[in-house]
C-alpha cells in the first residue's frame, strides 16, 4: 500500500468493482431493485457497435471534489454529467441525468481529490446524444471499447430466497403459501409496532415456551442471533419452516443497558454484553459492511438489500465502504425482530445453550437454562427438540466449543491473529492521509467529524516479516518473557490493521471478570476524536504458538491460548477491566512511560501504564515492531508520541473450524447439526456471516424439497 487514500469496495484498495444497477425506483413490496449484471465476456459490445437498448456500464467516472455534493450524496448531479459527457464524447446538454444510474461511488485520493463512479448508462439515451452531438465512428469505437452491456438479473429482496429456491427444485413446498402470506403482511413498518417487546412474547400460533423437564418439538432451532442466525431465520421462516431463534443475550434495548452499566460502573453482565445479545458481537461495532467474499456477488446484493428492507439507508447498496455505525444498527435490528416474529419466528432472549439432545447418533434438539442460572441448579433441563440445530454462535461461545468436544465433534485448529489495538488522535489520522491537500484545502473543515464531504480517513496496512534468530535473541525486552505463547513460531509473520475504526473508540469485549478483551467501535457518522485500528500478528497451530496448550486441550488449545494472553492482559491492567497500554515509540524500545507523559485514551474503563512488549513471544513482539516501522514508512507519522497500544487484541476470528459438508452445510461427524458463520470458522464479519447463514438455510431447504414426498 502506498500513502494514498482509496474508499473502495471492501475487496481491495485498488479499483472500483462492477456490481448492479441501483435502480432509485422502489420495486414491488417498497423493495429498492438492482436488475443488472455485467455481461460475459462473450457477450460484450463488438468492436464499434453499441447496443441501442438496455444499458451499458462505464467504470472510473471521476468527478472532481469540487464538483461533487459529497461522500453522503448519491444522486447525479451535474459534475457527474458532465464528467459521464466527457468519457461518452458527446455534449452535456445532451446526456440527460436520468440516462444515468450510479452503481459505485468512492473517494479516491491517489493523485487529486476526486470522487469515483460506475455508472450505467441508458443505452437508447447515449444513441440519441451521440446524433444531438455528431460523434464520430472512431469515437463511438472508443465508448464500445471501454463500457459493457449490462444483462438483466434476478430481483432482490426478502421474497427472493424462496423464489430462487422454487426455480432450483421446481417443488412446490419451496414455497409456501402461509409463509407467502405472511411476509406480505408482515412487512417491517406494519410489524414495528407489535412483538417488540423484550420478553420475545410468542405470536400467535407460534411454538410456546416450556417449563421445566417439559419437551417441545419444532423442526429448527437457530442457536445464536447474529447475522448468520439471523439470515438463516429468515430464509427458513419465508419458506414456512418452524422457526425458534436461542439467544444468550438480551434485546438490544436491555443489551444497551447492560454495556452501558459495563463502561459506566465496570459491572459486567456475562450473558449480555458487547459480545452477546440481539446482532452479535457485530451490533456494537463499526458496522462494516465490507468484505473479502465479493462486494458485488449476487449473495452479497441480496444481504444488502435486506438491510435496506429493515432500515439501513440505500446507499449502501453504492457506497464503496460501506457501514452502518452501532447506532443504526439497533434500529435495524429492533426492525429485523419484528419481521421474523411477523413470520410466527419465536425468538427467546436470555437463553443459554448447554448441550445438545443427541438420539441415534442424530442431534434431536437443544438443552437450555435461563441465563443467569448455573448449570446444575436446578433451572437447567428444558430441551427444545428440532429436525436441525443451526450453530450460529459467534468466536467467544468458548463454553459451546467445549461441549462440542464433549460429543466428538470434528473441530480443527484454525489460524487467527493476536496482538493490540493502536488508537492515534483523528486529527492525526485525518492530516497523514489527506496530507497531499493541506495547502489546498482546509482538511478538518472537509472532514467535519464525519459530517463533511469527504470520508472520516481511514486506512489499511499489511505485511510480511522474515524473523531470524538473530533478530529474535536481540529482541528488547520480550526475549526473557515468560508469558503465555513462549515459542518462537515459524520464520515468517503476517502483521496487518484490522476493522479500523475512524472516529471511534476502543471497547471492552470481555465476557469474564479475569479475562481482558478490547475491540473498537463506531456510530454512523463517525465523530470521535480517535482512530483506532487492531494491529496484530498471525498466529497458528503449525507455527507452534499454543504448542503448551495442545496436550490438555487438543483442538482448543488455540482458545486457551487466547485465554491465557486476555488473563495476562488483566493482570497487566490491574484488574477491574483497566487496559494496559504503551505508547508505540515505547513499544519499540522496550521501554514505559508514566501514566502522566500518555497520551489521551477513547477507552471509558481506564488505562495503566505496562510492558505490553513482554505479554507476547518474542517473535509476535518483533513482528508488530517490524510492522510499526513499516507502516510508519507508508504512512509516516504512524509512530507517533500520540499512538498508543492497548491490549489485549485477541478475538480477530474463530480459532477453530466446525467441520462440515461443502454443500450440505451439515456436520461431517453428527447428522442434524449446521454450524454457520463467524463462529463455526466460516466467515469473518457482518456480511460474510450474514450470507453464510442464508446459504446453508437455502441448503437444508433444497435438501428438504429432494427428499420430500412427491
Amino acid at each position: 500500500m502506498n500513502d494514498s487514500v482509496r474508499r473502495e469496495t471492501g475487496d481491495n484498495d485498488r479499483n472500483v468493482a462492477p456490481g448492479g444497477r441501483l435502480d432509485r425506483r422502489l420495486a414491488p413490496e417498497g423493495r429498492l431493485a438492482t436488475d443488472g449484471q455485467l455481461a460475459t465476456d462473450g457477450q460484450l459490445a463488438t468492436e464499434g457497435h453499441l447496443p441501442t437498448e438496455g444499458f451499458i456500464r462505464l467504470m472510473n467516472v471521476d468527478v472532481p471534489f469540487h464538483a461533487d455534493p459529497g461522500k453522503d450524496d448519491v444522486a447525479v448531479c451535474d459534475g457527474l454529467v458532465r464528467a459521464a459527457a466527457v468519457a461518452l464524447h458527446v455534449r452535456p446538454e445532451h446526456l440527460p441525468a436520468s440516462a444515468i444510474s450510479v452503481v459505485r461511488k468512492s473517494f479516491d485520493a491517489r493523485k487529486a481529490p476526486v470522487f469515483a463512479y460506475a455508472i450505467d448508462i441508458d443505452a437508447s439515451a447515449l444513441d440519441r446524444a451521440f446524433s444531438l452531438s455528431a460523434t464520430p465512428p472512431r469515437k463511438r469505437r472508443d465508448v464500445a471499447l471501454k463500457t459493457q452491456p449490462v444483462l438483466p438479473e434476478p430481483p432482490f429482496g426478502l421474497l427472493a430466497a424462496r423464489t430462487t429456491l422454487a426455480a432450483e427444485s421446481a417443488t412446490p413446498a419451496a414455497a409456501s403459501p402461509a409463509a407467502a402470506a405472511a411476509a406480505a403482511a408482515a412487512s417491517p413498518a406494519a410489524a414495528a409496532g407489535r412483538n417488540t417487546d423484550s420478553s420475545s412474547s410468542p405470536p400467535s400460533g407460534a411454538v410456546g415456551a416450556s417449563g421445566k423437564g417439559a419437551r417441545e418439538r419444532t423442526r429448527n432451532v437457530v442457536v445464536g442471533m447474529g447475522p448468520a442466525g439471523l439470515l438463516a431465520a429468515l430464509v427458513l421462516a419465508e419458506a414456512g419452516e418452524q422457526v425458534v431463534v436461542v439467544e444468550r443475550g438480551q434485546p438490544v434495548e436491555e443489551r444497551g443497558r447492560d454495556i452501558g452499566a459495563l463502561a459506566v460502573r465496570h459491572v459486567l453482565n456475562p450473558d449480555s454484553n458487547f459480545c452477546y445479545g440481539e446482532g452479535g458481537a457485530g451490533t456494537w461495532s463499526d458496522g462494516k459492511l465490507t468484505t473479502r467474499i465479493g462486494k458485488n456477488s449476487q449473495d452479497v446484493r441480496e444481504v444488502l438489500h435486506v438491510l435496506v428492507r429493515m432500515g439501513a439507508p440505500d446507499r449502501i447498496l453504492v457506497d464503496g465502504r460501506p457501514h452502518l455505525g452501532t447506532d443504526r444498527l439497533v434500529r435495524i435490528l429492533q426492525q429485523f425482530r419484528a419481521y421474523l416474529q411477523g413470520l410466527g419466528v419465536e425468538i427467546r432472549f436470555g437463553t443459554v445453550v448447554d448441550d445438545l439432545e443427541v438420539r441415534n447418533g442424530r442431534v434431536a434438539g437443544v438443552r437450555v437454562r435461563p441465563a443467569g442460572s448455573a448449570v446444575g441448579s436446578g433451572a437447567d433441563g428444558s430441551v427444545i427438540a428440532a429436525d436441525r440445530v443451526l450453530l450460529g454462535v459467534g468466536h467467544s461461545a468458548r463454553a459451546v466449543f467445549d461441549m462440542l468436544l464433549s460429543h466428538n465433534v470434528l473441530l480443527t485448529p484454525k489460524d487467527f491473529a493476536v496482538g493490540f489495538r493502536i488508537e492515534h488522535p483523528q486529527r492525526l489520522i485525518n492530516a497523514i492521509r489527506y496530507r497531499r491537500w493541506q495547502g489546498s484545502m482546509d482538511v478538518e473543515a472537509a472532514v467535519a467529524r464525519g459530517k463533511g464531504r469527504i470520508p472520516v480517513a481511514d486506512y489499511s496496512l499489511a505485511g510480511q516479516f522474515t524473523l531470524d534468530a538473530d533478530s529474535l535473541t536481540g529482541s528488547s525486552g520480550s526475549s526473557t518473557s515468560s508469558s503465555a505463547g513462549s515459542s518462537t513460531g515459524s520464520s515468517v509473520r503476517s502483521c496487518y490493521s484490522f476493522c479500523m475504526c475512524p472516529g471511534g473508540q476502543v471497547v471492552c469485549t470481555s465476557t469474564t471478570a479475569d479475562e481482558l478483551c478490547i475491540n473498537g467501535m463506531s456510530f454512523s457518522n463517525r465523530s470521535s476524536l480517535w482512530a483506532n485500528a487492531a494491529l496484530v500478528s498471525s498466529v497458528s497451530a503449525t507455527s507452534g504458538d499454543f504448542d503448551e496448550f495442545v496436550k490438555d486441550h487438543g483442538p482448543l488449545a488455540g482458545m486457551e491460548y487466547q485465554r491465557a494472553i486476555e488473563r495476562q492482559a488483566a493482570v497487566m491492567g490491574g484488574g477491574d477491566f483497566v487496559a494496559p497500554v504503551q505508547r508505540a515509540t515505547d513499544f519499540l524500545h522496550g521501554t514505559l512511560s508514566p501514566a502522566s507523559a500518555l497520551p489521551s485514551s477513547s477507552y471509558r474503563l481506564g488505562v495503566a501504564p505496562a510492558r505490553l512488549d513482554q505479554l507476547y513471544s518474542p517473535s509476535i513482539t518483533l513482528a508488530i515492531r517490524l510492522a510499526l516501522e513499516e507502516f510508519d514508512k507508508k504512512m509516516p507519522g504512524f509512530i507517533s508520541p500520540h499512538a498508543l497500544l492497548h491490549a489485549a487484541e485477541t478475538r480477530t476470528s474463530c480459532p477453530v473450524r466446525v467441520e462440515r459438508g461443502a454443500e450440505s452445510y451439515e456436520s461431517v461427524s453428527l447428522p442434524g447439526l449446521y454450524p454457520i458463520g463467524e463462529g463455526a470458522g466460516y466467515a469473518g464479519g457482518i456480511v460474510s456471516a450474514a450470507v453464510d447463514g442464508m446459504l446453508a438455510a437455502r441448503a437444508i431447504l433444497r435438501s428438504a424439497a429432494a427428499t420430500s414426498p412427491s
